[in-house]
């Protein structure tokens, strides 16, 4: 559901260009609650899905999310993984690292390095958005969580 709501209707929740990613904060909302296995495996359909649904990216997505699941299983580890203010700086840094991942994959593979700036810029506001996202939908999810109650 992330995928098909990432690829038809975020694109009119935009801000300076860039626009938050449900699969990303779907894929570590998940990976802080698993074990590193799993949250690679997850990470790694996950972007396959988002390679495919792009078309010309070249692995590109798979890598940096399964990069990203990994990363954001092993920082989650010793922590409670209903923290919003620790989920959420997971998420921002995991935005980063996403982005980093995929510029680099997308360089080794050819794509002109001269518009990092612009890049970087957009990988910051992305992260913000995502940090916003993962603070909604976890302040959702309390509200109507039955087992809090």
């Amino acid at each position: 559901m992330a995928l098909v709501a990432q690829t038809t209707v975020m694109h009119y929740v935009q801000f300076r260009g860039a626009e938050p990613s449900l699969v990303l904060v779907t894929v570590v909302w998940y990976a802080i609650r698993v074990d590193t296995r799993r949250a690679a495996t997850y990470g790694l359909i996950a972007g396959l899905l988002l390679d495919i649904a792009a078309g010309q990216t070249g692995g590109a997505w798979t890598i940096s999310t399964t990069a990203v699941a990994v990363i954001a299983g092993m920082l989650s580890r010793g922590f409670f993984a209903d923290s919003i203010p620790l989920v959420s700086a997971i998420t921002g840094i995991a935005t980063l690292l996403d982005m980093l991942v995929f510029w680099i994959v997308r360089a080794v593979e050819g794509y002109p390095s001269g518009l990092g700036w612009m890049h970087a810029h957009e990988a910051v506001f992305q992260a913000i958005l995502n940090v916003a996202l993962m603070a909604l939908v976890m302040s959702i999810v309390r509200r109507f969580d039955t087992r809090l109650a």
